[in-house]
Parts: C-alpha cells; sequence; structure tokens
C-alpha cells in the first residue's frame, strides 16, 4: 500500500473526527494520532481488506481510549493566546484604529523606521542595516516620523517651521 490510500481516506477521517469530538483542533489532533498510529501499524493491515474501515477503527479506539483515560486539557497555541495584557476599555479599538491610520498618513520611509523601532524593538544600528540607510538618517527620519504622528494624533496640523534663508 501507498501513502496515497491513505492521504485519499483525510477528508472522511476529518469529517469523523470533528461531528465525534466536535472541536476542531481537538478533531484535527485525532486524526494526527490516528495517522501516525496507522503508519506505526502498518504492517497488521491486511490487503484486500477495506483500508477506511481499518483506519476508522483506529480513530474510534483512540478516542474510545482518550475517554476512559481523560485525554490531557489542551490549550490551543495561537499568537492571540500571547498578547499582553492591556487596560481594560471599551475605547482601546477606536484608539487602535485610529493608531492605525494615522501611521497610514506617515510617509512611508519614516513609517518603516517608527514600526521597526517601536514594533520590532530593533536597534538604530539593526534599523540602519535592514533599510541599508545611514545611521544619522535613521535618527532623522524616526524625529520626523514621531513628531508627524503626533501632528496627527493631536490634530496639529501646524505647518512644518520653515525659515527663509537669504
Amino acid at each position: 500500500m501507498d501513502s496515497t490510500a491513505i492521504l485519499a481516506e483525510l477528508p472522511r477521517l476529518r469529517r469523523y473526527a470533528r461531528a465525534l469530538v466536535g472541536d476542531k483542533a481537538a478533531a484535527d489532533d485525532l486524526v494526527q494520532d490516528t495517522l501516525e498510529r496507522a503508519w506505526s501499524r502498518l504492517a497488521r493491515w491486511r490487503p484486500g481488506s477495506d483500508l477506511r474501515t481499518w483506519l476508522f477503527a483506529i480513530m474510534h479506539n483512540l478516542r474510545i481510549d482518550q475517554l476512559r483515560h481523560g485525554a490531557p486539557e489542551c490549550v490551543p497555541i495561537d499568537e492571540e493566546a500571547h498578547v499582553l495584557p492591556v487596560r481594560a476599555s471599551q475605547s482601546d479599538r477606536i484608539e487602535l484604529d485610529n493608531l492605525a491610520e494615522a501611521l497610514a498618513q506617515v510617509p512611508e520611509e519614516q513609517r518603516a523606521v517608527l514600526l521597526l523601532i517601536s514594533l520590532e524593538e530593533m536597534s538604530y544600528a539593526e534599523v540602519a542595516a535592514t533599510l541599508d540607510i545611514p545611521l544619522g538618517t535613521v535618527m532623522s527620519r524616526l524625529s520626523r516620523g514621531r513628531e508627524r504622528l503626533r501632528q496627527i494624533l493631536t490634530g496639529d496640523r501646524a505647518s512644518p517651521r520653515l525659515r527663509v534663508v537669504r
């Protein structure tokens, strides 16, 4: 038997596992455990017998074992689960949307430096190497970007301070 025969049964295994377990992540884990057990016990499969029946039997037995032994409580790992805590406020989402809009108005070269330093926590030297610009340019773009962002967020649309040079 080749792997394509087992892979062809994958949609049915997923559908059955989701109906059996109810939770998508737990169902995917059950399918993975089923495939792992099937590969490790492939010598026990009798050629000529129904592969789907054999795989479903493995899945069913694994599920029974989970219920009998009490499957360990699994906590899904995702990026949102590891978000730093923020103050509870209904206005947080509005503030984040306002910040995103303000950042979109900052010129691209300043925005790139702002994000690399503040969001990615890169050093000035790392930003200079990443963007292939001099260190002084990083500092000036950061200063101008912060000032522009402050003006946008505070509503201070004052024109830049220009001096007449004669």
